[in-house]
């Protein structure tokens, strides 16, 4: 069973297409899913053709308007408020305690309509209402006691919707999440119920991207006036919220039986934020080399005059960068195009925003909004695969970018060092695959651009070292052999 938040079948994008290809990679296997979401309205159709070997699909919406049970007195048992108490001094002091995660699993059995902790007791029991009032005392520095109110609301909300449906799926011999968070958290419930085996996989460091999210969030509140803020200060919620999702990672690496990283860099942090080391593993993408290689035909002496960004238009993406990036390079390359092929429905107005800052520069003819593309069409018309994100993992991309024999130039995120200059030793000696350049910086995109554009000899080498690393290190065969032993590893184990 994979539990999703947020991607596949309804978010096109790396994650969600390496949870098609592992479906596909393991016919022999039956899959099921469970896909998390805000609110339904947020998601549109489909986004990917089901695979005949996904045998349940169950989605499941967190912050839907839902009904909360009727208003009626309730009454907190004191020793049902003590154990609430003692899980949050956990979490705030002690998260560490070797009880957290045992503790926390045992406390959402007791969610339920039939247990000691239901929604009901949690929205009007005056041991709630007395637990919050006390923790706003105790812990909150920011002076809106009525924010502070609705925040706890809003925090907790979901737990009862998570074990729903927890209680609701059906049983699987191996529970596999693809990040921390609500899926995370689902995973340590399942595991906790059916008492089977719950594998992590993340792409990303899910706590790293919410902070990122957090950060730049506008809704989320500062009630100081304009003399208590410092500007070196999180404000309150901020640091509620982010202190929030760094809880769930920890105790979903502590639940998980084995927790992957795609590459080291990203396992390092995963330790750092509580993963016990003798769990964890790194598992690089791997792509069908294959079916891009044939690409490769009939491809010119020398680069085309294209650079495409193939992605989301998001914020994360940093797209304006990019865009701002090209207005230097049309100076040096007149003949220079800059795609961008990916969907504009997730975030509407920073697409807008885009498509202005084009109109400002006077590209209209130069950045071209492409929309969705199929990769086999698209790549052999493209000389570089273009990355200007502020985070990524190991973006599927450029790998398959490279089997097709384009190379990269990417911003210094996630793996995409590693993918362009290789790691220390045999992989570092087939030389750069493209160029790497600071977040940011529209100059540097700029020039590295040029240099590798502007250079055949230098872009047919990058392209010679790009085939080479794909073709010995990211296959998807050696990806598919590396969770089959962890698969077989599972399916064995007993609880």
């Amino acid at each position: 069973m994979l539990l999703l938040e947020g991607t596949f079948p309804f978010v096109s994008g790396g994650v969600s297409s390496w949870v098609h290809q592992i479906i596909q990679g393991f016919p022999e296997i039956r899959f099921g899913a469970i896909f998390l979401g805000s609110r339904k309205q947020d998601y549109g159709k489909l986004r990917y053709t089901l695979p005949s070997n996904l045998v349940h699909l169950e989605t499941a919406y967190l912050f839907d308007d839902q009904e909360n049970p009727p208003i009626v007195p309730v009454k907190a048992p004191a020793e049902t408020m003590a154990m609430v108490e003692q899980m949050h001094d956990l979490f705030e002091n002690d998260l560490k305690h070797p009880n957290c995660a045992h503790m926390f699993a045992g406390m959402m059995d007791e969610a339920g309509p039939d247990g000691k902790i239901g929604h009901d007791m949690f929205l009007y029991s005056e041991g709630a209402w007395d637990f919050i009032k006390k923790s706003y005392r105790r812990r909150s520095t920011d002076p809106s006691f009525v924010d502070y109110f609705w925040t706890i609301r809003t925090i907790h909300t979901p737990f009862w919707r998570l074990r729903e449906v927890a209680v609701k799926a059906p049983p699987a011999r191996i529970y596999h999440a693809v990040s921390t968070g609500y899926a995370g958290i689902l995973g340590v419930l399942l595991k906790h119920r059916n008492q089977r085996p719950f594998m992590l996989s993340e792409h990303g460091i899910y706590v790293k991207e919410r902070k990122i999210d957090l950060y730049q969030a506008q809704w989320i509140k500062d009630n100081r006036s304009v003399f208590e803020r410092d500007p070196s200060r999180v404000s309150y919620f901020r640091q509620l919220w982010i202190r929030f999702f760094e809880h769930l990672g920890y105790v979903t690496y502590q639940a998980s039986n084995d927790i992957v990283a795609l590459y080291e860099a990203n396992r390092q942090r995963q330790l750092t934020d509580g993963a016990p080391p003798e769990r964890t593993s790194n598992i690089a993408n791997g792509i069908d080399v294959e079916k891009f290689a044939a690409l490769r035909a009939d491809w010119p002496d020398g680069p085309p005059p294209i650079m495409c960004l193939i992605g989301r238009v998001v914020p994360i993406k940093d797209i304006k960068t990019y865009i701002r990036a090209m207005r230097i390079v049309a100076t040096h390359l007149p003949q220079a195009e800059a795609w961008i092929a990916g969907p504009e429905d997730e975030s509407p107005e920073y697409a807008r925003e885009c498509r202005e800052l084009v109109t400002q520069l006077g590209l209209e003819n130069t950045v071209k909004f492409l929309g969705f593309q199929k990769l086999t069409e698209l790549l052999p018309k493209v000389g570089l695969v273009v990355l200007s994100s502020i985070s990524e993992a190991l973006p599927l991309v450029i790998l398959e970018g490279y089997a097709a024999g384009v190379p990269t130039l990417s911003t210094d995120v996630g793996s995409c060092r590693q993918l362009v200059f290789g790691l220390p030793g045999e992989d570092e000696a087939l030389g750069a695959s493209g160029r790497i350049v600071r977040i940011a910086d529209p100059q540097a995109l700029a020039q590295a651009a040029i240099e590798l554009l502007g250079d055949p000899v230098e872009w047919q080498r990058a392209r010679a070292s790009a085939i080479q690393r794909v073709e010995k290190y990211y296959s998807q065969r050696l990806m598919f052999d590396r969770y089959q032993a962890l698969y077989s590893k599972n399916f064995a184990w007993q609880a």
